[in-house]
């Protein structure tokens, strides 16, 4: 166990020197595994690891789903989202920022991306806000904030790898974040209510007469709301899988694409595909060299050692669950979601088995603590994604604006800890 310790503490050091995660999860992992078996065995290992994982069939509902979210990027809607929700919300004070969360909500329930959600609503709905006299903090946290949706309303890449890792069926995974992902976009909206009423300057009243929305009638909404429907829907009806759902959820994204006038072109199709190639070969390596670290991890005996000492002090399924989620926010800190996912659940799956706790429960519990992470210092990717298309606002502009929707995210995490239905009503329906 002791070793295995230390190849944590190594990897954090290599983390923080700056290696990407794939890589040092990958080294660790082999070295480690070869210090207890041996190196030429761990060298087998390692092949034979990414070969059996490269040909798991499940995987392939990762590269269809980041298609789906590239098609969907490339098709220009987020603009149409932005102008539909701007009619309902654009007359209140701080109705943009209202709308920008909307527009991140339905942006991310058909691009499953969160740094594309961030990264596009932050063209959109930015000019709109600074045109109007909203603060920069309010409108880079907001935007920030609304981009962490991404990974929690379905399709999201980090549900998938979530359900591979522990064994759980993608598609309630995916009916599951429904309803925390509602909460969410209800508990930021409330923020920015919060934040008005005792700073009222964050942002203006409208002007009479003036609709602050951008031009578009908003008419591409329902393309987007029927695919939405189908790839879930299909999904909760029973009608196909979940690695079905990608696939055509993918087809359904190319032909709103080229309605909309794009991809009509072979440059523009090559440029679509050399997108998803690279999202998905940097997915998949972190995936790869956590699941050999894994290996290194089981071998060391920590899971079962975790186990035991569930066991032995009778820890309850809550002990367990409050335990996995505080490393989750430290990690938080250091890895973003998936690195999260692949390094901490499975070391303690045998733990949470033996607590008799609700995996999909769990699964979203971990999903929102990696939203936090996604918002706070050092790291806080959304953050600097924000920052990196505006670069006149200052990051500790950015950073101060996102704290409000932290402790709305904090907020979130007790609800669905104390009210597990949230999470499991419309999964238990689907069973």
């Amino acid at each position: 166990m002791t070793i295995a310790l230390t190849g944590f503490a190594v990897l954090l050091l290599l983390c923080f020197l700056g290696a990407p995660v794939g890589f040092a999860t990958l080294l660790v992992g082999y070295v480690g595994y070869g210090l207890l078996r041996g190196f030429d065995a761990s060298l087998t290992m390692v092949g034979q690891q990414v070969s059996h994982d490269a040909m798991n069939y499940g995987l392939s509902v990762i590269p269809l789903f980041v298609l789906m979210g590239v098609f969907i990027y490339r098709s220009d809607i987020s603009s149409d989202l932005f102008s539909a929700a701007n009619r309902r919300f654009g007359r209140l004070r701080g109705g943009l920022a209202y709308s920008t969360v909307l527009s991140c909500g339905g942006f991310a329930a058909v691009s499953g991306s969160t740094l594309a959600t961030a990264a596009t609503m932050t063209k959109v709905a930015m000019p709109s806000m600074r045109q109007h006299g909203y603060s920069d903090s309010i409108g880079s946290g907001t935007i920030a904030a609304g981009g962490t949706l991404g990974i929690m309303i379905p399709p999201s890449v980090p549900l998938v790898a979530y359900g591979l890792i522990a064994e759980q069926d993608v598609g309630q995974l995916f009916i599951a974040g429904i309803l925390p992902g509602l909460l969410l976009m209800a508990l930021f909206m409330l923020t920015i209510r919060v934040q008005l009423f005792f700073n009222p300057a964050l942002a203006p009243e409208p002007s009479a007469g003036i609709e602050p929305a951008p031009t578009g009638g908003g008419t591409g909404v329902w393309p987007v709301v029927a695919l939405f429907v189908l790839v879930l829907g299909g999904i909760y009806g029973g009608i196909f899988t979940a690695t079905e759902a990608s696939g055509i959820g993918a087809t359904g994204a190319a032909s709103i694409a080229m309605l909309r006038g794009r991809l009509r072109s072979l440059a523009e199709w090559r440029a679509a595909l050399a997108e998803t190639v690279v999202l998905t070969a940097k997915i998949f390596a972190v995936l790869f060299g956590a699941l050999v670290f894994t290996q290194f991890v089981n071998l060391s005996g920590l899971p079962i050692a975790i186990l035991r000492f569930v066991v032995s002090h009778q820890l309850s399924g809550m002990h367990v669950v409050l335990f996995v989620l505080l490393l989750a926010l430290v990690m938080g800190m250091v890895f973003e979601a998936m690195g999260i996912l692949v390094l901490l659940v499975p070391m303690f799956i045998p733990a949470l088995f033996a607590a008799q706790v609700d995996m999909i429960w769990f699964g979203i519990l971990v999903i929102l603590v990696a939203e936090i992470g996604l918002l706070t210092p050092p790291i806080g990717m959304n953050v600097f994604v924000v920052k990196s298309v505006l670069p006149d606002v200052g990051l500790g502009a950015v950073f101060r604006g996102v704290m409000p929707y932290v402790g709305a995210l904090f907020v979130a995490l007790a609800l669905i800890l104390l009210l597990p239905p949230i999470a499991t009503a419309l999964p238990m329906l689907v069973r």
